[in-house]
Parts: structure tokens; sequence; C-alpha cells
């Protein structure tokens, strides 16, 4: 009888509540609503208020079976009415697969770079250095830290394929999960990562030649769901080789932001990886000084370790070389955090922002998210008219 009074008393939670709710849940990889993916299988609501949803998961095993059941459960909860939550998991046809695919890849070609069309607005920045150990990964790791926490959405492609480290420098211990023929890219601080490392057993190391290099970084482009993203950054190997040129085919309209150390050796050859740009045909959008002086724990000295003013040279002879104005847009210090941060997958702009390091690159990356996406390879939408 309590069952039948609860029932006519109009406190029993109703369908369209209940898939309201859950139009609140999103798909942790695919960042959109779970009812919009076609993953809600079954809704059943008891007279005694109890709900069992069904949920389709895109793969079987998928590593955020545990996410989305928690998610759901915390959901229907909420509604007025309930009384208890089940969720019951089942995994989607293959059927189901393609059309999901189809759906997030907007009924476009599989092989598309999406951030190559003329109607992106993100914008893609690659980060470059002619040497090794200037700190391009830390920087480029920690950039997209500050960007994502200024609200923007963010993603890394870790293009140094010999000497990937961008998912332990970010934190970003997941893998991907693959769906038809389509990846969906782990995240860490808010910011959407792949990497060859993710695809590698243990510490393998990756022996590749050019045309492999080339269709491996195809794939992340146009193969990893991104979504809707306000910057994209790649972590360029060092110098002009096979990735950087593959870069320019790939996704013509990308700005090239140069990273370089004090000495005079290293900031000769950063200059000589920024000027790729001239028979590439892109921008360089600045360059960033990395281990800029170590500043003194006993006085108020910074010590050049590295000597000083590589930056400011390598921006003076681009803006030669191309004939626009190539900014330094930083100087990052010498600071442990940076390191450490690195190591334990916590950038430092995060876990120490007002540090000299963390300071420095919030900055930097303050100039480059307010930029806006530039007007070279967009559709202005004009139609020429005849006057006669």
């Amino acid at each position: 009888m309590a069952t039948d009074t609860t029932a006519a008393a109009g406190t029993t939670p109703t369908d369209d509540a209940v898939r309201a709710a859950l139009a609140t849940v999103n798909d942790p990889e695919i960042h959109r609503p779970i009812t919009d993916l076609g993953m809600v299988k079954s809704v059943e609501i008891e007279p005694d208020g109890s709900v069992t949803v069904g949920i389709y998961l895109t793969v079987s095993g998928c590593p955020m079976r545990e996410t989305i059941t928690s998610n759901v459960t915390e959901a229907v909860r909420g509604v007025t009415g309930v009384t208890d939550v089940h969720v019951e998991l089942d995994v989607m046809s293959d059927e189901q697969r393609k059309d999901l695919a189809a759906s997030l890849r907007g009924g476009k070609a599989e092989r598309e770079v999406p951030f190559a069309q003329p109607g992106s607005l993100t914008r893609v920045y690659c980060v470059a250095s002619g040497k090794g150990g200037v700190g391009k990964s830390s920087v480029t790791v920690n950039l997209a830290a500050a960007l994502a926490a200024d609200g923007l959405k963010v993603g890394v492609v870790d293009a140094d394929i010999y000497g990937h480290s961008v998912p332990r420098m970010l934190g970003a211990e997941g893998k991907p999960t693959q769906v038809e023929n389509m990846i969906m890219p782990p995240s860490a601080h808010g910011v959407k990562v792949i990497s060859i490392g993710m695809f590698t057993p243990g510490n393998a190391p990756v022996v590749w030649r050019g045309p492999m290099l080339h269709r491996a970084l195809q794939q992340f482009l146009a193969d990893v769901y991104w979504g809707d993203l306000d910057v994209l950054l790649l972590d360029l190997p060092p110098g002009t080789g096979d990735i950087a040129i593959s870069v320019a085919q790939l996704v013509p309209n990308a700005e090239i932001l140069v990273v370089t150390t004090p000495q005079q050796a290293a900031a000769e050859v950063a200059e000589r990886a920024g000027s790729i740009a001239v028979q590439t045909h892109q921008k360089i959008v600045g360059v960033v000084e990395n281990m800029a002086g170590l500043p003194c724990p006993h006085c108020d000295e910074t010590v050049d370790v590295f000597g000083s003013g590589g930056g400011q040279r390598v921006a003076d002879g681009l803006t030669r070389t191309t004939g626009a104005e190539v900014p330094l847009l930083g100087q990052i210090p010498i600071d442990v955090r940076l390191r450490e941060g690195g190591d334990e997958g916590k950038p430092v702009v995060l876990s120490d922002p007002d540090s000299p390091a963390g300071s420095a690159i919030r900055k930097v990356a303050e100039s480059l998210g307010a930029r806006r996406r530039g007007l070279s390879g967009l559709s202005l939408g004009i139609t020429p008219r005849n006057k006669f």
C-alpha cells in the first residue's frame, strides 16, 4: 500500500527526468553527453523508485567503465523520487560503433586532418628546437597545462617519436581507447594527449624511417578524436627532419614556437630550425628562452650558467630571415621545481604557479592564449559579384 500511495502522490521518478539527468553525464574520453552518443541502452523504473539504467560501453574492457558507472549512478540518484540505482553495462555492436565514429567525424572523410580544414578555429603551435636538451618538452607540457587552467580546450601531440616523454611529464597514465578506426586520447590536467609511447611496450625504442614517421603523425592528427580544441600543441623532435616537413604538409596553417637556451651554440642551431618556416611558408609565433639564468638562493643576483641573450639573438635573426617580426615571448629561469614537476607528472604551472619558472611560462601561455586564429586558409564566405 505504501508503494501505491507513493506512486499516486506523483513522487515516482519519470522516464524524462531520468534521461534528463543522464544527459548531464559526459563520456570521460569523448567529453560529450552519453545520451548524444547513443550509450543509453535502456531505462527501467520500478514503482518503489528504484531505477535500472542500461549503458553501452564503446568497447569491451573499456578502461573508464567504473568512472561511467559512478557518474551515471550519481546523476540518477539526484532525481526526485529515486530510491536506488542499478547500472547494467553492455558493449556496442560493430554497427553501433561505426555509427558513433561517423557521428563524431560529422560525416567527413576518415583521413581528413580537421585542423587543416578552412573552417578550423584551432590554433596549432609546433614547439621546435634546433638541439635536444633545451627543455622543449618541458615548455610544451607546461604551456598546455597553463592554457587548460585558463579555461581553454587543449590537446598535445607528442610528435617526438624517438624521444617521446610528454605522457610522463604531463602525468597521463591512461591508455587510448579505439572505437572502429578512431582513437580516444587519454587526458591529464584537462589536456588531451597522444604519444607513440602509449602504444609501445615498456621503454622499447621506436626504430622507424621517414614514411612510417609520416603515417604515425597523420594518424595522431586525423584518427584521434580531439573534439573542438582551442589550442593544439605539437612537441616536435629537435632539428628540421622528417617530422617537421610532415607537419608543414599535414597542417600548413600551424605556427612555429622556437625554444632555445641562452648559449650561443644552441641559439645558432635554434635559428636554423626556425628558418625552416621560410621554406614551408609557416609563421613563427615567437621564441622562448629556457634556462635563462639561475636565481641565487642567497642573494638577489642571477648566475648566467648558459650565458645570456641567446633568445633575443634568435628572435632578431629570425626577424631578419623571415622579414616579419619574431618576438621573444619569455625567458624561463633555471628552477629545480620545473624538473621535479616533469619527473612527477605535475607541471610547475599548476603545482607552484608563482615560482620563477611557473610565472614565466604562464606569461607566455597568456600571450598565446590571447591570440586569435589567423585568416590563412579560412573561408571568408565572400561570393564574387558581377557588376554587369
